[in-house]
């Protein structure tokens, strides 16, 4: 067998390479079409973007300028005396919803036998409720006594003596002060 190449040129096998470039060029030219259409998609999504937002920019500064309207045409003294009768309001609501029930089961529980209320008298201010008490006691220790078993309970606040005085009969009679948050306001502060 003969193996010398007689042809003038050397036989390559260019088929492969045509194949490979072949491909080559399909995936670039796949490749190219896919980000036209991808960069197209894109730009539209940017102006529908872009128009939105200056839609709700232009909205966003109208509501302003509805806003910034409506907070000129508001009457402060008027509003502040809208305010103030609402305060009130809720002032006289708290005093109608106030439990003497509750009060005076916690002046039971916590009196001592040798104590005796004469009065008692509640006074609003804002938030806060203050009582005044009138009280007999046989010795300066029964008021002691009562006024810690008062502040023990949690509901009375620095509850102290404001005049004391001792009457014909040797009772010492005690006017105490102090301030009254009943249980259910004391868990909202």
């Amino acid at each position: 067998m003969l193996r010398t190449n007689l042809s003038t040129r050397p036989f390559y096998n260019e088929r492969l390479v045509s194949v490979a470039l072949a491909v080559a060029a399909l995936v670039i030219l796949a490749l190219t079409v896919f980000n036209v259409v991808q960069l197209t998609s894109l730009s539209r999504r940017n102006a529908a973007l872009g128009g939105s937002v200056n839609r709700a920019e232009s909205e966003a500064a109208k509501l302003r300028q509805d806003a910034a309207r409506a907070r000129a045409q508001v009457d402060r003294q008027r509003l502040q005396a809208v305010l103030e009768a609402s305060q009130e309001a809720n002032r006289l609501i708290d005093r109608r919803v106030f439990s003497w029930t509750g009060l005076l089961n916690q002046l039971e529980a916590t009196l001592p036998p040798d104590v005796r209320i004469q009065s008692v008298r509640p006074s609003s201010d804002k938030d806060v409720l203050t009582l005044e008490m009138a009280i007999f006691a046989r010795r300066p220790e029964d008021v002691e006594t009562f006024i810690a078993r008062l502040e023990a309970t949690g509901a009375f606040r620095s509850v102290v003596p404001k005049q004391d005085s001792t009457t014909p009969e040797g009772l010492l009679e005690v006017l105490l002060e102090g301030q009254y948050v009943p249980a259910g306001a004391a868990g909202s502060e």
